[in-house]
């Protein structure tokens, strides 16, 4: 292992100029200086650098890339499936929708028909018992009217015979006489003429 001058400071007790610590001969050097910005320290920085990028950009070419492609594509793959399933249950549904929508305007028509035959059957009803009573009404007007012309054509027998009486009882009051019942009856006859 590369070790710096200023880890081996850091790390070992002070030595003397010239001692060494587990086989390796260290430098005196000054102290004070951060070692990453010591200027003494940036060959090997850079070179340690270098080295550790190149490793971690093959540790990312080989492993951490490949890994990735594969979770990208496997996931790819399931949104790509989840959205034709998506697709095809939307097709699903629309298509459940128009047919629904069919059903509701068949139902709608069915409804439509189904009341207007009511209604015709309601008015055709309603047409046939007018007639009905209609016809008892005619029936019952005629009765009527037939009652009273014989009741009228009664009266007026009587009424001829109501006007003869009093007529009869008229004269007699004024002429203080019995007069003719024929001539009272032509006399009746002539005026109701």
């Amino acid at each position: 292992m590369f070790v710096t001058s200023a880890y081996a400071q850091e790390s070992a007790p002070a030595t003397a100029e010239g001692d060494t610590h587990a086989g390796t001969a260290m430098p005196a050097e000054e102290h004070g200086t951060f070692p990453p910005f010591n200027p003494a320290t940036f060959p090997s920085q850079l070179l340690w650098l270098a080295i550790t990028f190149g490793l971690f950009y093959l540790f990312l070419k080989r492993v951490v890339m490949p890994r990735l492609g594969g979770i990208i594509d496997v996931r790819n793959d399931h949104i790509t499936q989840d959205l034709d399933h998506a697709a095809r249950l939307k097709g699903e549904a629309d298509a459940a929708v128009a047919a629904y929508e069919q059903e509701l305007a068949e139902a709608k028509a069915n409804a439509n028909k189904i009341g207007q035959q009511a209604n015709d059957a309601a008015k055709a009803e309603a047409e046939g018992t007018r007639k009905k009573l209609e016809a008892e009404l005619e029936k019952k007007l005629g009765e009527a009217e037939a009652s009273i012309a014989s009741i009228k054509a009664k009266a007026m027998k009587e009424v001829g015979t109501i006007a003869e009486d009093t007529t009869s009882a008229i004269v007699e009051a004024l002429v203080g006489g019995k007069s003719d019942k024929s001539e009272i009856a032509a006399a009746v006859k002539s005026a109701s003429r």
